[in-house]
């Protein structure tokens, strides 16, 4: 028995090493370096020029290798790229292969087959569409999982896929306007780059934005948004996409003349667009019209649409709306049941997604309108978002969140018929690819998706490292800033990738991704060492003031400002110039007002805010001169005692900042927008850091208090705190309403008996209010008398 082992052992060692050493001269590759088109003549117009031309300039840009197309079958030896519909049974006399299994995808709409076919005289890559989409997009499969570089032009074999899309509608706007952070200086090349780099990747919408931008032109127009548009339309023709256009009305559509030169405007635009779909009208985001004179105006549009795009369709939002707004417009659905209204967009601001597919009658579809653009203030904030990335990168900076936004989708998909996205520019990019891919299979993995974004952008050695560094850039925003040491690590990973790969340098999306590597490791750093100055500063002020506390003030201020004058990691600050500076001229990033011309600061302008303070100095500087106008020592020495231990007040005593991940422990809520800076002097805001972050009714949980001593709650905000310990409402001692003023609790000892409260906040009643004027809190202490 034990020989009967070791014989098998030894085979199997064998075997092992047989495959080990063998396996790559085993693998089977298709070699297409001399391949040929051949498009079936079903193939319809413009596709039948369209899908041959983008495979070959893709295979071009990569390999230097041409491949042509031909219209007659090659002699043996030469591998064949054959585009056919599955209705085709031959093509030039070579039979298409056929599919016996059960499930056809190839035949539903814009699927596809991709079949490789070896024989005696050579191999054939058939690429069976069940329509022009399919075409296409099995094209796009091909250009995904080729195996290409100047001296590699290959695809793995045996090929047999077969594919359909889960969803009918996967779109993005390219809105072509001053307010987008990079569309509006592309040209018209750019645009059909991207338009055909996201239809790769499974896009079949292109939505525009017309009309009411055109009185804000941007200084980046390469030609007037007018004509842009019209071009865009052309591409979207060219590429078999549906072209979507997203008009509001912002004017009061119950003016007769205002309403009319509306629709003019409208039928001019219509008549102008070679293809045009879909009109997606938003409710009330813009606009205030209400929707018994918005649902005779868009049947209008409809009339006026019909006449140039027999076959397009009207969309509404109920962005905005109000109940009895929205209870109209269901009531106008049941009386009038319109067939000009193809459906309904649910968008930020929209009623619940799942009550609108369950009141909306099942003929009209529902699309998603998702925000995948924008970081805070959005539909989709990053959870659990550290205020550091939140100061300094702002809104819409390169993003890619692929798990998060897998999630997102995932939820909010079944209730769909798929989705058009919100987008103001290619930093989103990622996000862009992961919604269509995901939209066409909803299984389908998000690393493999990484790993095919990768590999055709960045080339095919790439697939899985890239892959995992664009997986580690997302993690790089998880939690705590100076808790996360994984920053530093991506970064090493990155900095890696990117002195191996030097070709890659004017890569745009190389670009983004290695500036969110700089950028998240220069934040970091920063903001160690400037909170690290400040605890230094605030030392000096608990020592000193009682000695001398303009001495100590200016002491304090000559720490924390070393930030400035003695600043850390100046090299990473200079790439990160060099990045936006390159990607400006790349792609047209606008990351700076002064510098790019950028709409706003709030538009993407990270490399304005890259050194904004990390630490409380401009406040201290602020409140120094306060504190300097006082008429006592004792009065100096009193309030810089609240400046120095305004985070630390002592043993047995407890502070949250409760909306910071790394100085809230016993904060239990998370807001909708948790990080949401409120955007003070256009980001420039010199208050306090933990008053740019707010909730308005934090939960909190203390534990491990002493029974025999008082406590006092001590609150900053804005506005009203209506505070409950243990869900009992607490009448204040100090009650300021006015922003980053006190208002103060007596805590009942009888609450404390047990070592433990719960403190809550009733919200009050402030719906008429714009969330700028709501009521706020943003700092809580538990003080120890």
């Amino acid at each position: 028995m034990k020989l009967n082992r070791n014989i098998s052992w030894l085979i199997n060692s064998l075997a092992l090493c047989l495959v080990m050493s063998c396996g790559p001269l085993m693998a089977q590759t298709i070699n297409l370096k001399q391949a040929v088109l051949l498009v079936s003549p079903s193939v319809p117009s413009p596709m039948r020029e369209t899908a041959p031309r983008i495979l070959s300039e893709e295979i071009e840009k990569r390999t230097g290798v041409l491949l042509k197309t031909t219209s007659t079958w090659p002699k043996s030896g030469i591998t064949r790229v054959a585009l056919v519909l599955a209705s085709d049974k031959t093509l030039q006399g070579a039979s298409v292969p056929a599919n016996t299994a059960t499930e056809r995808p190839e035949l539903k709409p814009e699927g596809y087959r991709i079949v490789s076919e070896t024989n005696a005289t050579g191999t054939t890559l058939w690429v069976i569409g069940a329509d022009s989409r399919g075409i296409l997009f099995g094209t796009g499969w091909v250009l995904r999982n080729l195996k290409m570089d100047r001296k590699i032009l290959e695809l793995s074999s045996p090929v047999n896929v077969a594919t359909s899309p889960d969803y009918p509608i996967r779109g993005h706007q390219l809105g072509y306007r001053h307010t987008a952070n990079s569309y509006d200086a592309w040209t018209v090349g750019q645009f059909e780059q991207y338009i055909r780099d996201l239809a790769i990747f499974g896009t079949n919408a292109i939505e525009g934005i017309p009309f009411h931008e055109d009185e804000k032109p941007s200084p980046h127009f390469k030609i007037p948004a007018a004509d842009m548009r019209v071009k865009v339309s052309e591409i979207c023709k060219a590429y078999d996409l549906d072209y979507w256009v997203w008009t509001p009305a912002t004017i009061e559509l119950t003016d007769a003349k205002k309403r009319q030169a509306e629709l003019d405007q409208h039928e001019a635009f219509y008549k102008a667009c070679p293809r045009l779909d879909h009109i997606f009208f938003p409710g009330g985001d813009p606009g205030e019209n209400h929707p018994k004179d918005v649902m005779p105006f868009l049947k209008d549009i409809h009339t006026l649409l019909v006449k140039y795009h027999p076959k397009a369709k009207v969309w509404i939002s109920l962005q905005g709306f109000n109940v009895e707004q929205v209870n109209y417009f269901y009531d106008y659905l049941a009386q009038n049941n319109p067939s000009w209204l193809q459906g309904v967009v649910y968008g930020p601001g929209s009623p619940p997604l799942a009550e609108t597919r369950y009141r909306l009658p099942k003929q009209y579809q529902l699309r998603q309108y998702p925000d995948i653009t924008h970081t805070v203030r959005c539909e989709f904030p990053v959870e659990h978002w550290d205020q550091a990335y939140a100061l300094t990168l702002g809104r819409e900076a390169s993003n890619p969140r692929p798990y998060f936004y897998a999630r997102a989708q995932a939820a909010a998909a079944p209730f769909t018929d798929g989705f058009v996205s919100y987008s103001d520019g290619c930093h989103d990019d990622i996000n862009k690819v992961m919604w269509s891919m995901r939209a066409w299979n909803m299984q389908m993995s998000v690393h493999q998706i990484l790993n095919e974004y990768s590999r055709f952008f960045f080339g095919w050695p790439l697939t899985e490292s890239a892959a995992n560094g664009i997986e580690a850039l997302e993690k790089n925003w998880d939690g705590p800033l100076a808790q996360n040491g994984g920053v530093e690590a991506t970064f090493s990973f990155w900095k890696t990738l990117e002195t191996a790969n030097p070709t890659l340098a004017t890569n745009w999306r190389w670009q983004l991704l290695l500036l969110r590597a700089y950028y998240d490791t220069y934040t970091r750093r920063r903001l160690l060492y400037e909170q690290g100055l400040e605890t230094k500063a605030d030392a000096v002020l608990s020592q000193e003031r009682n000695t001398d506390p303009d001495k100590a003030m200016s002491q304090a201020l000559a720490i924390v400002n070393k930030a400035d004058t003695e600043p850390i990691a100046p090299e990473l600050k200079a790439k990160i110039v060099s990045l936006c500076d390159d990607l400006y001229s790349s792609i047209g990033l606008q990351t700076s007002m002064p510098k790019h011309k950028a709409r706003g600061y709030e538009r993407g302008c990270l490399l304005d805010f890259v050194d904004y303070p990390l630490n409380n100095r401009w406040w201290m500087a602020d409140e120094f001169e306060k504190v300097r106008a006082l008429k006592t020592n004792e009065e100096k020495q009193k309030r810089l005692q609240q400046i120095s231990a305004w985070e630390t007040p002592g043993q047995g005593s407890f502070y949250d900042d409760v909306s910071s991940v790394s100085k809230g422990p016993r904060v239990k809520t998370i807001s909708d927008d948790a990080t949401d800076i409120a955007w003070w002097n256009n980001g420039f805001s010199r208050t306090r850091l933990s008053s740019q972050t707010f909730q308005r009714s934090p939960v909190l949980d203390y534990e491990n208090l002493d029974p025999k001593a008082e406590y006092v709650i001590r609150v900053v905000g804005f506005g009203e705190a209506l505070l409950r310990v243990d869900g009992k409402r607490l009448s204040p001692i100090v009650y300021n309403r006015e922003a980053d003023t006190v208002k103060e609790w007596i805590v009942p000892m009888s609450a404390t008996q047990d070592g433990r409260i719960n403190v809550t906040f009733d919200e009050p009643e402030e719906s008429h209010l714009n969330w700028r004027q709501n009521s706020r809190i943003s700092d809580i202490w538990l003080l120890k008398k």
